[in-house]
């Protein structure tokens, strides 16, 4: 089984685009009607649709270090710094990640890429 993602309002589309033309699922914040959503909020949504959140936004990582220190679960949280990595590298290594990884593989981590 492979891991679905899901996009925080603030990952490029393109992104979304490129990794679903390689086949990997993935549900934006805004299809799921999500947008302006506070980031803890949607760490919760993708914990109750089993999807890893995908974000370039730092302020995930602060959200996943306090829940990992309160034994708070979550899905698990992908993080690609902005400057970091052109659009083609960041689906490349998301494509690889969802493909190899199962769910419980990240739960309660944090992927950083580039890989």
């Amino acid at each position: 089984m492979s891991i679905a993602l899901y996009m925080d309002e603030n990952v490029p589309l393109p992104i979304a685009k490129g990794l679903r033309q390689r086949d990997v699922d993935v549900l934006r914040a805004q299809e799921d009607n999500h947008q302006n959503t506070p980031d803890h909020i949607i760490l919760d949504r993708a914990m109750d649709i089993q999807r890893v959140v995908f974000t370039q936004d730092d302020d995930f990582l602060a959200i996943a270090n306090s829940r990992q220190q309160e034994a708070v679960n979550f899905a698990g949280v992908i993080y690609a710094h902005q400057q970091n990595l052109t659009f083609g590298d960041c689906i490349r290594d998301l494509e690889i990640v969802a493909k190899v990884s199962e769910p419980e593989d990240l739960v309660n981590r944090v992927q950083y890429l580039p890989l």
